[in-house]
């Protein structure tokens, strides 16, 4: 379903919503665009407060860094103005929610793409359409990677180990945890990067610190 696989596929995720996926999806793609790396986004659904500035949406953010139209990361019939996932923000809008067949009829990545990010809404099991949520989503994608974005603090392993088991349950792709708003003087988020690493054996990211690192990794594709 995906045309024109770029080098690297990779989808990110979260363990739930405003955990920050678009903020570490834009920080990956702009490393990468730096170091020369030709990147494009895509985002299957989009929905939001009603008032918020066009510029704030998670699609205009994504295109900022890529250079892409806003249209071709995320199209407009996929915008709902109303803060629910996806399908439920179209029932509330009185339009038809979106199927899954639809959410992976995205845009063609452009030729010569080293490095195409999809990212989901809300968390790993939020409904994306009417007949799948991200977890089917990442399935149909096949990707390289998965970014699992979380919340750095109390709470987070727990979590955590739900998506991971999810995602490996589902697919072959190496999973990449990311902390995000990761503060090193805060003794739980220490304890906790320390355990997902050392206990459950995860790869983990901190963000935004090791954003580089995370990036110069999935620029390649992973060896399955």
């Amino acid at each position: 379903m995906i045309d024109q696989r770029p080098r690297s596929l990779v989808v990110v995720v979260g363990t739930g919503t405003e955990v920050g996926k678009t903020w570490v999806a834009a920080a990956v793609l702009g490393e990468l665009a730096r170091g020369g790396v030709a990147v494009n986004a895509r985002k299957l659904a989009q929905s939001h407060e009603p008032d918020d500035e066009a510029e704030s949406l998670d699609a205009a953010v994504l295109a900022a860094v890529t250079g892409e139209p806003v249209s071709t990361v995320c199209p407009a019939r996929l915008t709902f103005p109303a803060a629910l996932a996806p399908p439920m923000a179209a029932d509330v809008l009185g339009t038809a929610p979106p199927t899954m067949a639809e959410l992976l009829e995205i845009a063609p990545f452009s030729p010569g793409c080293e490095v195409g990010v999809v990212e989901t809404a809300g968390g790993l099991r939020s409904p994306q359409a009417s007949d799948g949520d991200a977890l089917d989503a990442c399935e149909a994608i096949d990707p390289d990677y998965v970014v699992l974005v979380a919340d750095a603090g109390l709470g987070t392993i727990s979590s955590v180990r739900l998506c991971c088991d999810a995602l490996e349950g589902a697919l072959d792709a190496p999973v990449c945890v990311v902390l995000n708003r990761f503060d090193d003087s805060d003794l739980t988020m220490v304890a906790n990067r320390r355990w997902l690493t050392d206990v459950d054996g995860f790869r983990v990211f901190v963000s935004p610190q090791e954003v580089p690192q995370l990036a110069g990794m999935i620029k390649e594709p992973a060896r399955r």
